[in-house]
């Protein structure tokens, strides 16, 4: 499958004392690359929450290699390497000038926003991120 990629520049906020990215905001990071890559297909979020439909993370294995700093322009990626009929694991990495900082698998699941439940990915979702765009 295809990989998705943006570039994000690290601003004061997402740094804590020593000018070093606080931990947790490489998640955010790459919460916005997949919502990147969603959008990319198309897929209007907002018309999903109408539908009560939404992607949640149920998983996620992460590797930190390196730390990026103050004002670093990355290159945040994502993959999707499995496609299921409720879910999606994508590859993730981010990088700075090449160099790779943080590693991650995250496998994600279409719920019912209403019940929090398990839900099929709509087909003509699926038919797009099958597709590779």
């Amino acid at each position: 499958m295809n990989k998705y990629n943006i570039n994000l520049r690290v601003y004061y906020e997402d740094t804590d004392a020593g000018g070093i990215v606080y931990h947790a905001n490489y998640l955010k990071f790459m919460e916005r690359a997949r919502t990147e890559w969603v959008r990319s297909l198309g897929v209007n979020q907002h018309n999903l929450l109408e539908q009560s439909l939404g992607f949640v993370v149920i998983d996620m294995n992460i590797r930190f290699q390196h730390s990026a700093k103050l004002d670093d322009m990355l290159s945040v990626s994502c993959e999707v390497i499995t496609i299921k009929r409720a879910s999606l694991v994508f590859e993730q990495s981010i990088l700075h000038e090449g160099k790779v900082l943080v590693r991650a698998t995250v496998k994600v699941a279409c719920v019912n926003t209403s019940t929090n439940k398990p839900i099929a990915i709509p087909s003509t979702i699926l038919k797009e991120m099958r597709s590779g765009h």
